[in-house]
């Protein structure tokens, strides 16, 4: 799949486009990337999106994102994307005028334009549907998707991770919520009680589910480990810094350094304070017991 960062850099033919943050890729992103693949097949021409870095509600409202651009890339060529446009999001760009937008996609010689039934554009949201023809009669506006008679959105994805709620996530995913990160040196506490773990550092802004989960870690050689992961802020020590710590069980081996990736599958308890380490290390051999067999129930 291509990547650019503006129109201009992609060649002077013909396309098919939707438009969006797709932060997060969920399944009503899903939808509107089929109907963008049906149109670009229907006028035999690539499927190409067009998004932003950051996702505009993270600039605008301060909210953390569900996918980090890298992780957004590889999901939409996993739906079978041809060509992605990630343009930079910044405060000057949020200020152009819908005209400067219109003209961006007029650069892409669009043969149709898929968006969701909300989609505004320019400063001050001014752009909508209707300019949209200004650019192509083809316009395509797919209604919101909703699940169990709740809306797809990623708003409510960040809200169920808050929660802890992985498995509803994952509902409106269409995948587990995964992170990925760096293993960094952490200050060893978890190898003094017996339970060593890799603390993960990812990119800030990220938004991780708050407490302790089943989880399966991916390492860079490939293999996947059964895992006992905990987001929080270790109130046992005293911690004052958000630690993602994943205790792969089974598993001795130096990940420092490497890059992981994170499937979180299952929710097994909120972050507790507990009276001293010992009292800790006997919850951790629980959850690490119970991670264990939830994983091995449904983790094929």
């Amino acid at each position: 799949m291509k990547t650019y960062v503006a129109p201009s850099q992609r060649p002077d033919t013909g396309t098919a486009v939707a438009v969006g943050s797709f932060d997060g890729v969920h399944l009503g992103h899903q939808a509107l990337l089929a109907r963008l693949k049906e149109r670009a097949r229907h006028y035999r021409v690539p499927s190409v999106v067009y998004t932003f870095d950051p996702p505009t509600r993270v600039l605008t409202q301060g909210v953390e994102f569900l996918s980090t651009l890298p992780e957004k890339i590889e999901l939409l060529a996993r739906y079978g994307i041809d060509e992605v446009i990630a343009v930079p999001f910044t405060s000057e760009f949020a200020a152009r005028p819908k005209e400067a937008f219109l003209d961006d996609l007029r650069a892409l010689h669009p043969h149709a334009v898929v968006v969701g039934e909300d989609f505004h554009f320019g400063r001050g949201r001014a752009g909508g549907l209707a300019d949209l023809s200004a650019v192509t009669e083809d316009v395509v506006a797919l209604p919101m998707h909703s699940l169990g008679g709740q809306d797809i959105k990623s708003t409510r994805i960040r809200e169920l991770l808050k929660a802890g709620d992985v498995e509803a996530a994952a509902r409106f995913l269409g995948r587990h919520y995964d992170a990925q990160g760096v293993v960094v040196q952490g200050d060893q506490l978890g190898r003094t009680i017996g339970v060593p773990t890799a603390n993960i550092r990812v990119p800030e802004g990220k938004a991780l589910p708050l407490g302790v989960f089943a989880a399966f870690v991916y390492t860079d050689d490939g293999q996947r480990h059964a895992s006992m992961v905990n987001v929080g802020y270790r109130p046992t020590v005293q911690g004052r810094e958000l630690r993602f710590e994943a205790h792969l069980l089974d598993f001795s081996g130096d990940l420092y350094g490497q890059e992981v990736q994170v499937k979180f599958w299952h929710f097994l308890r909120g972050e507790q304070k507990f009276d001293g380490l010992d009292a800790l290390k006997r919850q951790l051999a629980l959850d690490a017991d119970q991670a264990r067999a939830r994983l091995q129930a449904g983790g094929d």
